[in-house]
């Protein structure tokens, strides 16, 4: 089993809804599915963001036809827009800076999500080899996160999130490699639907796999490697999630479990699964 150094400060990477203009609400589009009631364009208010920018809908979202909301994590990025990016300046007062603001979120999300797998990797002592060059690019993007609107507006972020990505996958490798036995890779695997009941994934890599609706009833995905695997509506029920890397509270609130499902202590039970 990877052993966990909990040493990187990760609470500029949690969403401080008081402390945003309401940015996820406004700046982000949905279309009418099941996961949202309404159709919302970017850069639109969604009908139910209140004066003080809060959801007048926010504890009873789900039964309001609003699933979708309850997945969405930014990270942080919303209240480091909000309070550092424009100094506590907010697009109702000043209009002006609406589009700017709108369009700098989804880039301060993905650089707050790198920032969140790099603390992560910097907390597993097996990825040790890695570390000091994940330090240095996590100081890195943090800086770039204290940037102005303009610097961060022309950054390549796909680029950024491959070079990063090569250090999480090492990170992943060493993190994975004293697990006994022989790991499954199901990287990037189309498993929707599949049936995986009781399933042995222990330290196996399903990175960026397909998992909707899949059927992971008491399965072992003990360390295994879950960055960027879609769990939309996989059934968690039972299953053994302690130590899964990269698993995220979006893509375990996107899922279905019960009280039996085992998840890493830097998550919380999601309140719609089952007692």
């Amino acid at each position: 089993m990877s052993a966990r150094t909990p040493h990187t400060d990760r609470t500029d990477l949690r969403a401080d809804c008081a402390s945003c203009f309401g940015l996820c609400c406004v700046a982000l589009p949905f279309a009418r599915s099941a996961d949202f009631a309404a159709d919302k364009p970017a850069g639109t208010p969604c009908g139910n963001l209140g004066d003080g920018f809060r959801c007048g809908i926010h504890a009873r979202l789900r039964d309001s036809g609003y699933p979708g909301c309850t997945v969405f994590d930014c990270f942080g990025a919303g209240q480091k827009v909000s309070r550092v990016t424009f100094g506590g300046r907010d697009w109702r007062a000043e209009p002006d800076s609406a589009r700017t603001m709108f369009a700098v979120f989804p880039v301060m999300r993905q650089l707050h999500e790198l920032l969140r797998y790099a603390a992560e990797a910097l907390d597993l002592a097996a990825a040790r080899p890695v570390h000091r060059e994940l330090r240095r690019r996590h100081d890195e993007i943090d800086a770039l996160t204290r940037g102005g609107a303009e610097a961060l507006l022309a950054l390549d972020v796909p680029a950024l999130r491959a070079e990063v990505n090569v250090l999480l996958l090492r990170a992943s490798e060493l993190a994975r490699a004293g697990v006994p036995g022989r790991r499954k890779d199901r990287r990037g695997a189309d498993l929707m639907g599949a049936r995986l009941r009781g399933a042995k994934l222990r330290g196996a890599s399903l990175r960026g796999a397909c998992l909707i609706a899949a059927d992971l009833a008491g399965a072992d995905l003990r360390e295994a490697d879950l960055i960027g695997a879609d769990l939309r509506d996989a059934d968690l029920s039972g299953a053994d999630l302690t130590g899964a890397l990269f698993l995220t509270q979006p893509q375990l609130t996107a899922a279905r479990g019960d009280g039996a499902t085992r998840i890493p202590a830097a998550l919380r039970r999601p309140g719609h699964w089952a007692a």
